[in-house]
C-alpha cells in the first residue's frame, strides 16, 4: 500500500529537476527568447517562406505539351504568358473588380453593425450579437455557398419574395458571385472593427459633444484616425480571401472565371502545374503591392 508521504515527493522532486534549467533560462533572457520563438518562427518559415519559394521555382518551369510531365529546365514562359496574353489580363481586371466590390460593400455593412455593438447595445444584447455575428462561421464554407445557389435560384426564396415587386433573381453569375462572398466574408471585416470601436473612449465621444462638435465633425475627427487601422485590417480580410477564392466561384459565379478558377483548372483538369503556379503568382503580387500601399499609410503600425 503506498503511503501518502510516497505520493506527494514525485511532483517536489519534478520541481526541484526542472529549477536549474529555468534559472538558466532566466540568466540568459535572450536564449529564453529564442528557445521560446523557434518553434513558430520554423513553422511560419516552413509553411509561408518555403512554399513562396517553391511555388516561385514552379512557375519557372514547364510541362510538355505531348506527355503532360513536368520538364525542371528554368524558364520564364510561363509568366510571359500570363503577362501578355488578353484571358489573364481580363480575368485578373474581373477578379480585382469582384474583390474591390465586395470589400466596399462588406465595410458599409459591417460599420454600423460595429458601432451599434459596440456603442449603443446593451451588454447583454452586445454579447448576443457578438454570438449571431460568430455563427455563421461556425458552418461549413460550401454550405454557405450552396445555400446561396439554392436561394439565387430559378424558383429560389429570392425570385418567391422579389418577383411580386417586378424584381428577377440575379441568377448565377458576377452580382450572386459578390453577393455571397460579401455574406461569407462578413464576419472578418465586422469583428476587427468592432474591436477598433471598443478602443474609442466614450469620453472622447462626449468631450467632443460637449465642446459643439457635429456628428460628422466627431466621427471626422475622433472616430476615423482611431477606426483607421481596424478597417485596414478588415479590408485586408475581405479582399485577399475574395481574391483566391476558387469554390464560390464555382457555385455561383455561372460562367465566369477569377484567377483561383485559373488555378484550380490548371492543377487539375488541364495538368499544368507549372502555368498554375505562374497564375497563383498574381494575387500574391497584387497583396504585396495592397500591403506596401497600407504600409506607406502607416496603419499597420497602429494594428
Amino acid at each position: 500500500m503506498t503511503s501518502p508521504s510516497t505520493t506527494v515527493a514525485t511532483p517536489a522532486r519534478a520541481g526541484v529537476a526542472t529549477r536549474p534549467f529555468s534559472s538558466f533560462l532566466s540568466r540568459h533572457p535572450r536564449l529564453r527568447l529564442t528557445f521560446l520563438l523557434s518553434a513558430p518562427l520554423l513553422w511560419l518559415v516552413l509553411i509561408y517562406v518555403v512554399a513562396l519559394a517553391a511555388l516561385l521555382v514552379t512557375a519557372l518551369w514547364t510541362t510538355d505539351a505531348f506527355t503532360g510531365e513536368i520538364q525542371r529546365t528554368w524558364s520564364l514562359d510561363n509568366i510571359r504568358t500570363v503577362l501578355t496574353e488578353s484571358l489573364y489580363r481580363t480575368v485578373t481586371l474581373r477578379t480585382l473588380g469582384v474583390a474591390a466590390a465586395v470589400t466596399v460593400i462588406d465595410l458599409l455593412l459591417a460599420l454600423p453593425i460595429a458601432f451599434f455593438m459596440s456603442k449603443v447595445a446593451s451588454p447583454r444584447a452586445r454579447r448576443m450579437l457578438v454570438v449571431a455575428v460568430l455563427t455563421p462561421l461556425w458552418a461549413s464554407y460550401l454550405v454557405k455557398a450552396f445555400a446561396w445557389r439554392s436561394l439565387l435560384s430559378t424558383g429560389g426564396l429570392v425570385e418567391w419574395v422579389a418577383e411580386p415587386f417586378g424584381i428577377q433573381t440575379p441568377g448565377y453569375g458576377l452580382v450572386a458571385l459578390v453577393i455571397t462572398m460579401s455574406y461569407i466574408w462578413l464576419p472578418y471585416v465586422i469583428l476587427p472593427i468592432y474591436a477598433g470601436f471598443e478602443r474609442v473612449p466614450d469620453s472622447l465621444l462626449e468631450a467632443s459633444g460637449d465642446l459643439g462638435g457635429s456628428a460628422g465633425q466627431t466621427i471626422r475627427h475622433v472616430v476615423m484616425p482611431m477606426l483607421v487601422p481596424a478597417i485596414i485590417a478588415g479590408s485586408i480580410f475581405s479582399f485577399s480571401l475574395t481574391l483566391g477564392d476558387y469554390i464560390a466561384v464555382n457555385i455561383v459565379g455561372g460562367t465566369n472565371q477569377m484567377l483561383g478558377n485559373l488555378v484550380y483548372t490548371n492543377v487539375g483538369a488541364a495538368n499544368n502545374l507549372p502555368l498554375a503556379a505562374a497564375i497563383a503568382l498574381i494575387p500574391i503580387t497584387i497583396m504585396i503591392v495592397f500591403l506596401a500601399a497600407v504600409k506607406r499609410t502607416g496603419a499597420l503600425e497602429n494594428l
